[in-house]
């Protein structure tokens, strides 16, 4: 994912209010307020939601090949790198209660610099009441938009651009939150909106949608009558109340009725047969807690059964529940999920929105930047600036809780790119990118978790030593160091909080953090030197190949390509030897090569395939990372599939991500082994080699989301072979990947847990050829 941090504050001094409650310093909520562009607020009964569009300022590491101006020098690096300051755009939403918004309103008042932004959109109730106070301390008009309109919009555009949105709820499970895979077409949707009342909403296109029904019996009628049976006025008590009661004390159950369950018409015994049928024959008072249960259910159930019979009305069978009454409430998510699966039959389950309480914040600000088109970019979750999921238990993490109740923050960034699926990818709406969720796992996410804070150090240390030029590396770095670390505990607690929990979230957080911070690219000086020192060995290599027969060169061609993937500066085993054996180089590699049979070995079959099939018509190559592995593993692979017959379309990380080769740089290194080679010479000219981005920028590969061009290309070339290398590529995400044509998954595992897990040993070797089911 290309998205980019920036700088980390609003550039300001000074204090949102002197109320102690306020528990972060206002420039860490209203990051980069200085570079505002657009504004929308979305304010409800309790909370506001802002909503800001910012540009953001930050380095990037660029590379180019040196220019000679006539004079013939040497130069050991193959090109240079320089850093640039660039550009990008950020969306910035906070949620806070509405007690501070004279407050918050103040704060971004005196910080405004240089907006252009002379309207406010704003939704919600809150946005009438509100309006005088909005005009006056802002200096802007505000401008009303409907609510549903706005909330439709925002679900759209999270569904769209957030892979890990949508969860169910299992309370009584190890995990509570299930993240569901976004289907590629969102639409047809049911949003069921449970404020006061509930709105029942069918959603079939980006701007088609229609109220289609609802009741009056919602969420204020939960809290009406809360506070008529309990004398408790506050909504969140009256929920904690009902999360301590029992309802079977009040409500009068099936086996209450009957004696027992009732067989004839399939009915359990623990069914309610009457919301608060006890209460009318029995002579004693209730408790707070269990009429508060009670009541609870018997809203919950109407609303889920009414949303089921809409559901099955409309042949709907996604329903995505949101509101205030919803509002990531352990006890409300349990009843409502309790109530569409017994309604349903277990046909249809009960949805939540992993950001739903900015819905309308989003909705208004598209409203209002309609001119800019949001909607024709993508945009992914920054991690280093997004809060990010709490527990909904109370029990799991106490003071949590309270500490977020005040504040909490969503930031989005804009990716240069609109990311599509890839096209070969068997069946779109099941593609799990994620070989282990950890979230699930707890072994593996205590080894994981661990291993990242041991591995925390030598990151700062390597991104400071990047930037020896900067007199503040060294500080940049300390505070990269401490904010991962922040989030890593967090996530020790809450492993749901941005989503499933997967080693490539895990490395995608840390890239966002060193980004935050300007390290945009650690590795660059490293990548520059290796990519120098393997481009020197390229035609030694390609004369050795050249020499052995035709059944030899395939078995060193897939181990040169095995023994590339070796220099993986992300894999502490592989980083300890570099730094300590300067002359470990290519042959070395092959050396610490397990011998066949490999742990996963279908080398025979991708052999025969060769020698009895066809040759493929286009080859997709996914490539890991910069130097030996690029110039020695994949070109001479690259060099073999074209002299054969097939075209080959290269595809490299369109940003930085730890040694990762980058389109960029794969330009260049491509330029210099075009000039040794004729082979790649003419394929490039007869555009039978392709050089594309894959839109990413992590040391992984989520094939839902890669650059449209890309897609375009596999298309257009009739791409019928898929070659996936590097342990994060192959292992850790798309060792399950089903596609539609044939592939190879190659990798060394370069992690001694992971190869015992695996049932190998450290440079235990992957490689997976497939061929597609009929």
């Amino acid at each position: 994912m290309a998205a980019r941090g920036g700088r980390g504050g609003g550039g300001s001094s000074g204090h949102c209010s002197q109320d102690k409650s306020i528990t972060l310093p206002p420039d860490e909520i209203f990051r980069n307020l200085e570079n505002a562009k657009c504004f929308a607020i979305d304010i409800g009964g309790s909370l506001t939601k802002l909503a800001y569009y910012s540009t953001v300022q930050h380095k990037v590491a660029r590379v180019r090949s040196f220019d000679h101006s006539g004079k013939d020098i040497e130069h050991e690096s193959p090109y240079e790198v320089t850093v640039q300051e660039e550009i990008t755009a950020r969306l910035h939403f906070i949620k806070f209660e509405n007690t501070y918004i004279e407050t918050c309103l103040d704060f971004i008042k005196d910080h405004l610099v240089n907006t252009e932004t002379k309207v406010i959109k704003a939704t919600g109730g809150g946005a009438y009441k509100f309006k005088d106070l909005i005009e006056k301390k802002l200096g802007l008009k505000v401008d009303k938009e409907d609510v549903m309109t706005c909330l439709i919009k925002g679900c759209n555009f999270v569904l769209t651009n957030i892979p890990h949105e949508v969860f169910a709820y299992q309370k009584d499970s190890d995990t509570e939150f299930r993240f569901q895979t976004n289907h590629p077409n969102i639409f047809p949707y049911l949003l069921v909106n449970i404020g006061s009342g509930v709105s029942i909403v069918k959603v079939e296109m980006e701007d088609k949608f229609e109220w289609i029904g609802g009741s009056s019996i919602g969420g204020g009628t939960f809290w009406g009558l809360g506070a008529l049976l309990t004398k408790t006025k506050k909504f969140d008590e009256l929920l904690q109340l009902a999360s301590k009661g029992q309802h079977t004390n009040v409500d009068m159950l099936v086996k209450d009725v009957y004696g027992g369950a009732y067989q004839t018409l399939g009915l359990s015994g623990n069914l309610i047969a009457s919301s608060f049928g006890k209460s009318a024959t029995a002579d004693k008072d209730f408790s707070k807690e269990d009429m508060a249960k009670s009541l609870l259910h018997m809203i919950s159930n109407d609303i889920g059964q009414l949303a089921c019979l809409y559901a099955k009305l409309h042949n709907l069978d996604k329903i995505y529940f949101g509101g205030f009454f919803i509002r990531g409430h352990p006890v409300t998510m349990r009843t409502i999920t309790y109530s569409i699966n017994f309604f349903s039959k277990g046909e249809v389950q009960a949805l939540f929105l992993r950001h739903e309480g900015y819905l309308g914040a989003i909705g208004a600000f598209l409203k209002g930047a309609e001119q800019d088109n949001p909607n024709q970019y993508s945009w992914g979750e920054n991690y280093a600036g997004s809060s990010g999921l709490m527990s909904t238990s109370p029990d799991l993490c106490p003071m949590q809780r309270t500490r977020s109740g005040t504040f909490d923050m969503f930031e989005m960034d804009r990716l240069e790119r609109p990311l599509v699926n890839l096209p070969l990818l068997q069946d779109p709406s099941t593609y799990i990118p994620d070989t282990v969720d950890l979230t699930d796992d707890a072994m593996a996410r205590k080894y994981w978790l661990t291993c990242f804070e041991e591995a925390l150090d030598g990151v700062a240390k390597r991104a400071a030593a990047s930037q020896p030029d900067s007199i503040d590396a060294v500080e940049r770095a300390e505070k990269f160091q401490q904010k991962y670390w922040n989030k890593l505990q967090t996530l020790r607690q809450q492993p749901f909080a941005y989503g499933t929990l997967t080693v490539r979230s895990l490395l995608d957080t840390r890239e966002h953090c060193l980004n935050e911070f300007n390290f945009p690219d650690p590795y660059s000086k490293i990548k520059q030197k290796e990519n120098g020192i393997a481009l020197k060995c390229f035609q030694g290599v390609i004369e050795s190949l050249d020499s052995l027969d035709w059944k030899e060169r395939q078995l060193a061609l897939v181990k040169g390509l095995l023994a590339g993937n070796v220099f993986d500066w992300g894999a502490k085993a592989v980083s300890d030897v570099l730094e300590s054996e300067t002359q470990f180089g290519f042959e070395e590699a092959k050396s610490k090569l397990q011998e066949r049979p490999w742990l996963e070995d279908s080398y025979n079959e991708w052999l025969d395939r060769l020698k009895e099939g066809p040759p493929h018509k286009c080859a997709l190559i996914f490539a890991d990372n910069s130097g030996i592995d690029i110039i020695l593993g994949v070109f001479p692979f690259v060099r073999e599939l074209l002299s054969s017959g097939t075209e080959v379309i290269l595809a490299c990380n369109s940003g930085p991500a730890l040694n990762d080769v980058t389109y960029s740089e794969s330009l260049i290194v491509t330029e210099k082994i075009a000039a040794m080679d004729s082979v790649i010479q003419s394929a490039l000219k007869e555009e039978r080699l392709l050089l594309v981005q894959t839109g990413s920028s992590s040391p992984c590969l989520d094939l839902s989301r890669l650059d449209k061009g890309l897609a375009v290309l596999v298309r257009e070339r009739k791409t019928d072979l898929v070659i996936i290398e590097g342990m994060g590529r192959a292992i850790h995400t798309n060792y399950y990947a089903a596609l539609k044509c044939e592939s190879l998954k190659l990798a060394v595992i370069k992690n001694s847990w992971l190869a015992e897990r695996l049932g190998g040993k450290i440079f235990s070797v992957i490689f997976k050829y497939e061929v597609p089911r009929e």
